[in-house]
């Protein structure tokens, strides 16, 4: 049974149900599990790998709620760079539609590689669209490889352009093949078990890309299947409008009407939700996937994080699609969320452990992941050790905060079920410089291509 010892972390940061933080804090793992915390002198001196976190934070590893890994071969494209939404997805849509299996592949690794440098263990990803014959088995198999621990939701689009629907013909599928090979995935995938390094979503694309019917006949599914639900979901004015004029009611209730609300459901954005609908949300244990600096990008708006988190409403981040943020780094996201709610509702409105607690506990809670996002005993091993001797951190005399408040910041090391998958700021399961030359020259052809 393999062991592991982390001792003399300056700050150990549990996230466990006191809130502790450790000075000279350690963690004992076996097996890719946690069966120790503590003060490191009362912890075993001996593990097959020992980590002398001296001059270190350690955190539970950071969970991603919401992403787009396949965006990163568009970033910073010019002509949607000062676009709102749905110009901004037209603009792109017909990019993407050249794509296929290997961009879909690539541009998974080197999604979950740039977070796994910033100390991610588990992200969310939402792919819709499977141009050239791509399939969501082609991100999986990346996530198997960088070592991540991976949440793959089965997207889809239904009502395209003919229809009246945002995107080309090209991207959307019939919805008995939308259904059918959802249920291959999860049969084929998904793992319900504690410490599951894959599992399955079901996730329409958004409520303007598929039918009434196809929201509906996916959650029966889902639940049938005993999987999580994700969307996008009132994501700004547009979105509302759309809502307003296509459904005659607002999303909160179009979602509840189709079954999109409860604990196995989470919904990215959700920045126009009203008071009625965050209620709705924390009576029916419905998450949120925070997305502050695509919000930003977009001109969307500012979510009322504080207002669901005082409501009881799970909330995790998300960096959503590097088309749109344009970064995979989360902990980035967590000062984002921080700054924009103090630029919304004062300069108290959220702390820098609230935001740090989100990115971590919280992400956790939203995926209904009880296994993760806390340093505890019976927690799997997933954590990120953050140096404070470093440029970033420098002078910081709450380096917990720091982490929040200074940075950029980078994982020393990264660790997933008590296995690296970052040691000394380095990627460890896979050669980055040979992965980002392939990476280049696929997004250098579609540039060439458009």
């Amino acid at each position: 049974m393999p062991t592991m010892l982390v001792k003399n972390a300056d700050h150990l940061v549990t996230m466990d149900g006191g809130r502790r933080e450790i000075a000279g804090g350690g963690i004992y793992i076996e097996n890719g599990v946690i069966t120790a915390v503590g003060v490191s002198g009362d912890l075993p001196e001996t593990a097959d790998e020992v980590i002398d976190a001296t001059n270190c934070v350690v955190t539970p590893g950071l969970i991603n709620t919401h992403h787009h890994f396949y965006q990163n071969l568009t970033r910073a494209v010019p002509a949607a760079q000062d676009a709102t939404l749905f110009s901004w997805l037209r603009t792109l849509y017909p990019i993407w539609a050249r794509m296929g299996p290997e961009e879909i592949r690539i541009s998974a690794q080197v999604a979950l590689a740039e977070m796994a440098l910033a100390g991610v263990t588990c992200a969310a990803d939402h792919l819709y669209m499977f141009p050239g014959g791509a399939r969501l088995d082609d991100e999986i198999e990346a996530a198997e490889g960088i070592g991540l621990r991976l949440h793959a939701t089965r997207g889809a689009m239904s009502i395209g352009e003919s229809d009246g629907g945002l995107p080309p013909d090209a991207l959307v599928e019939k919805e008995d093949a939308i259904l059918t090979d959802t249920l291959r995935v999860i049969q084929t995938h998904h793992n319900p078990n504690p410490g599951a390094m894959i599992r399955i979503g079901v996730a329409p694309c958004s409520p303007f890309s598929v039918s009434r019917e196809l929201m509906r006949d996916a959650a029966v599914l889902a639940r049938d299947q005993k999987v999580m639900l994700h969307t996008h979901l009132a994501e700004n004015d547009d979105d509302i409008a759309y809502s307003l004029e296509k459904f005659g009611c607002r999303p909160g209730d179009y979602a509840a009407d189709l079954g999109w609300t409860g604990d196995d459901v989470w919904h990215a954005h959700c920045v126009k939700l009203d008071a009625v609908e965050i209620d709705l949300f924390a009576r029916s244990g419905t998450g949120v996937a925070h997305c502050p600096c695509s919000n930003m990008r977009l001109g969307s708006g500012v979510a009322p994080i504080r207002a669901m988190r005082d409501a009881g409403v799970k909330v995790g981040l998300g960096v959503d699609g590097s088309a749109s943020n344009d970064s995979g780094d989360l902990m980035t996201e967590a000062r984002q969320a921080l700054l924009l709610q103090r630029v919304a509702h004062g300069g108290d409105a959220l702390s820098a452990r609230d935001a740090l607690e989100t990115a971590t506990l919280g992400g956790a809670q939203v995926l209904g992941r009880d296994d993760l996002g806390a340093l505890d005993v019976g927690k799997r091993a997933d954590f990120a050790i953050y140096r404070t001797d470093t440029i970033a951190l420098s002078g910081a005399w709450d380096p917990v905060a720091g982490l929040i408040f200074c940075g950029p910041v980078r994982a020393d090391h990264t660790v997933v079920e008590g296995r690296f998958v970052v040691r000394d700021s380095q990627l460890a399961t896979m050669e980055l410089p040979v992965l980002l030359e392939r990476h280049k020259a696929l997004a250098e052809n579609l540039i060439v291509d458009g």
